[in-house]
């Protein structure tokens, strides 16, 4: 903890993957952190992602092979961790006339199946998709290819997960909450803090302050803290389409594009095949961002380069978009930006440390995490040890990493649950699943049914102990139940959650 009383080691900006993934580390550190996020946990780009914990193939024609080699290690770690939400996914990726040559994929595929010392996944083949389950889908052309192994992952509940054991390890963590202002005062930054619904302010004080702000990094540096930078941050929009599911298979497929993108379709939601992504220079100011109608173009026509199946835009059921905040490397081509890390710090004369996060990507917040607590190591001679590499995240602990296995004793334990709902909610939340339906024998001791089997306890268990205020919260973030459900149950959600809001606020005044 922190030596001088009332003074966190860290306060940390930022509530998506970098932020909460730094808190849990700093926390298991046994240093005293307070992080603030002005939204919802993953509210921005973290929820926002193609849902992948991969290497990043497409890297390495950018010769990013440190950044490629750690992504693989960290593909392993996280499997290893977090296996109720992170499971292997295999990719098809086929040969195209007049792009990439064959030579350059078996290449490519070559030094990504070696770059990584710890390999569970399958390598890659080469496959003939012609008559092929595989290849059924595809156009005529489309008629060889390779396959090779990488992960998906639901990635707003990572962020979650992270930050729930940052909690349970004495981080404080505060949503809907944003940084006014922080000055250095008597070698600490003194914030001010104001919680986003009720205006009401508080002061803080932080021997560090971490800027994992994400897209608003420069606007934290240069407008809350009032300092500048030797980095900056190139924001780029990726944006994807969901549809009706456009083929059968558990498999994902990668496409090339004449613009030499990738594209990747995807399994999703049991229902749905999730498209994307884009690559948009933002030009504006960071904030919620929606695709727009030339990158819902652009997606439709990836498609149908690529499946028999032909759809335009009214086959697309939900979009979504977000800002990546990454580091400027002065690439002319947003698609060609790095997608790797850089950690800047601001301590003139030995004063209060303030440290920002420029970049990073999904696969590698845990690694990021440690360099950040690598780098301010001097001034935390108390905190100890690097841990997070193999501690499982809350709900990972189950022996062997084997879902399967832990899905059938839990189905087993609770057989009134439909198929769907099981499977649903062990993905969700592992090993703890059994605290949101606690000693429920029936469907009907869960409450109500708000809407596609999300029960009331489970809503008044995401309220309780996930941060969730809003049925966006619950339908969007700490699940994708907003595709599945019938109209109408983002009212009834809405509705419950004020009913038990208010009698928590009745029974608190009460006692």
């Amino acid at each position: 903890m922190s030596a001088r009383p009332g003074v966190h080691d860290l306060l940390v900006i930022g509530g998506g993957i970098n932020g909460t993934g730094i808190a849990r580390d700093a926390a298991g550190r046994g240093l005293s952190v307070l992080l603030c996020e002005q939204g919802d946990l993953a509210s921005a780009t973290s929820s926002a992602s193609t849902k992948l914990i991969h290497g990043g193939l497409r890297y390495l024609e950018n010769y990013e092979f440190r950044l490629v080699r750690e992504a693989l290690a960290e593909r392993e770690r996280l499997l290893a961790i977090a296996p109720h939400i992170v499971r292997p996914l295999r990719f098809v990726l086929p040969k195209d006339v007049g792009l990439r040559p064959a030579w350059m994929l078996r290449l490519g595929l070559f030094l990504y199946d070696h770059l990584s010392a710890l390999r569970s996944l399958p390598g890659s083949q080469g496959l003939r998709l012609a008559g092929t389950e595989l290849g059924a889908p595809l156009q005529e052309r489309l008629s060889e290819g390779f396959a090779y192994s990488d992960c998906w992952v639901e990635d707003s509940r990572l962020v979650v997960l992270n930050a729930l054991d940052a909690r349970e390890r004495g981080a404080d963590i505060r949503t809907r909450t944003r940084l006014v202002a922080a000055r250095r005062e008597d070698g600490v930054w003194r914030a001010t803090l104001s919680d986003t619904q009720t205006g009401e302010t508080r002061e803080a004080r932080a021997r560090i302050v971490v800027n994992a702000a994400g897209p608003w990094v420069s606007a934290v540096l240069s407008g809350a803290l009032g300092l500048g930078s030797r980095a900056a941050v190139r924001l780029v929009k990726g944006s994807h389409i969901v549809t009706r599911r456009l083929y059968e298979g558990s498999h994902a497929y990668i496409f090339q594009q004449p613009d030499r993108r990738i594209v990747f379709a995807i399994p999703y939601e049991g229902d749905f095949t999730l498209i994307g992504t884009t690559d948009v220079a933002h030009e504006g100011a960071p904030g919620p961002v929606a695709i727009s109608e030339a990158e819902t173009r652009y997606l439709v026509t990836c498609v149908n380069r690529a499946f028999r199946r032909r759809i335009g835009p009214q086959d697309v059921v939900w979009s979504y978009a977000g800002l990546r905040p990454l580091y400027d490397d002065a690439a002319a081509d947003a698609s060609a930006v790095t997608r790797d890390y850089v950690l800047d710090i601001d301590a003139p004369d030995g004063a209060a440390p303030a440290l920002s996060v420029f970049g990073g990507k999904l696969t590698t917040y845990r690694r990021l995490a440690e360099h950040v607590l690598d780098k301010l190591k001097d001034r935390l001679p108390a905190a100890g040890p690097a841990w997070t590499g193999s501690a499982p995240l809350p709900g990972g602990d189950m022996e062997g990493a084997d879902f399967p296995a832990f899905l059938k004793t839990f189905a087993a334990r609770f057989p009134f649950l439909p198929e769907a709902t099981a499977l649903r909610l062990a993905r969700a939340y592992g090993t703890r699943a059994a605290r949101v339906l606690g000693d429920a024998r029936s469907l009907s001791e869960l409450g109500e049914d708000l809407g596609g089997g999300l029960s009331a306890a489970e809503v008044d268990y995401l309220a309780a102990n996930e941060w969730a205020r809003t049925a966006e919260d619950i339908l969007w973030r700490r699940s994708k139940l907003g595709l599945h459900v019938p109209a109408g149950t983002e009212e009834r959600v809405a509705d419950h959650l004020a009913r038990s809001g208010a009698a928590r606020a009745e029974s608190a005044a009460a006692g």
